[in-house]
């Protein structure tokens, strides 16, 4: 095949003014180090809506967004020349020096697709910090589209036994928000508030219930109030609503900065709020005693690492872990987008190939 059908940014901008496009574009090849991909399902990120939108602009014309995209194996470029990155074996493109991978693999492709694998934050294993990094969907194009091409360091082996449907948002949404889970220090059997409640938030909020987390769930529309109480959600409220107990952590998922002091002004003394987006609107100014006073910690998220992916993979496999699923035609992307716009959206969006 020559040429696929993919969506391009034309020019960002509001969801409903087209800024995405269905468009043709030569199939890549994969370079050294990578793979190309045929794509069976991506999932639709808020970070996907962010870029199209020109929240987050774009690093170049025309890209491709998507960044959980699940595929197999139909061609593996040639072996990096020797000497290319450092003694890690990861170069500055995401280079290998033997390939993990073969044609006919299952895989992943997830956000993070490079980094330098030298600077100081590679070196002491955070390498989400690094200031080289790279990003499908950002940097290069990525899995909304019929073919993607994944640095083969930076891709996952997906377990045989779940759907493509199933694994897509494990990619973004499911890393994202382990990694938030991670930092938000929860206590064994803690009071877990979780802002917003969208893909990334169901899939955390399963990983800290079959942890013992108590969850208490602030978010807007009522298909995401049902599915929080759905999944067991002690208190579902509106996100200005003051929870009935106070928290031992909160994670902010809404991309909405004025949520922030809601969450600190419900955590408890010692406790944590963790801000899980690539995005915020600017935080309101806060009063030092309502909100930070008696050791309230405030920290953000940035990107994940590779072991984060691995760690939550492991963890897929033994605890009851669903995501709740809408299959978008890859043709209806752009609505997809739309919907997740305006709120009408709930659990994770996962766009499959067309027949």
């Amino acid at each position: 095949m020559d040429d696929m059908q993919a969506w391009a940014v034309a020019r960002p901008g509001p969801i409903d003014d087209g800024p995405l496009q269905l468009v043709r574009r030569p199939v890549p090849e994969p370079g050294p180090g990578e793979l190309l991909l045929e794509v069976e399902a991506c999932g639709i990120c808020r970070t996907d809506l962010h870029l199209t939108e020109g929240d987050l602009t774009p690093k170049r014309p025309g890209v491709v967004p998507g960044h959980q995209a699940v595929g197999t194996v139909v061609a593996v470029g040639a072996e990096p020349a020797a000497g290319v990155g450092p003694a890690a074996g990861v170069g500055p493109a995401g280079g290998v020096g033997s390939a993990r991978f073969a044609v006919g693999d299952r895989v992943g492709v997830a956000w993070l697709r490079g980094t330098c694998g030298v600077c100081e934050f590679c070196r002491a294993g955070a390498e989400n910090l690094c200031p080289r990094s790279a990003y499908t969907g950002w940097d290069a194009d990525g899995g909304f589209a019929e073919y993607a091409v994944v640095p083969d360091a930076y891709a996952y082996r997906l377990p045989g036994d779940r759907s493509a449907v199933e694994l897509a948002p494990f990619l973004c949404a499911g890393i994202i928000g382990y990694r938030a889970l991670l930092r938000a220090n929860l206590p064994p059997g803690g009071r877990l508030g979780i802002y917003g409640f969208g893909s990334s938030a169901h899939l955390t909020a399963q990983l800290a219930t079959a942890q013992g987390a108590e969850l208490f769930v602030m978010t807007r529309g009522e298909r995401n109030r049902a599915l929080a109480r759905e999944l067991g959600a002690t208190f579902v409220g509106a996100t200005t609503d003051p929870p009935p107990a106070g928290l031992d952590a909160a994670i902010v998922f809404a991309p909405a900065g004025d949520v922030v002091p809601s969450a600190l002004e419900a955590t408890k003394p010692g406790g944590t709020v963790v801000v899980a987006g690539i995005y915020l609107s600017d935080v309101p100014a806060l009063s030092y005693e309502r909100h930070l006073f008696h050791e309230r910690d405030l920290r953000s998220v940035t990107s994940n690492t590779r072991r984060d992916g691995e760690e939550l993979f492991r963890l897929v496999g033994r605890l009851p872990v669903i995501p709740h699923t809408t299959v978008v035609p890859f043709g209806a992307v752009d609505q997809a987008l739309a919907d997740l716009a305006h709120g009408r959206a709930s659990g994770s969006l996962v766009a499959v190939l067309d027949d």
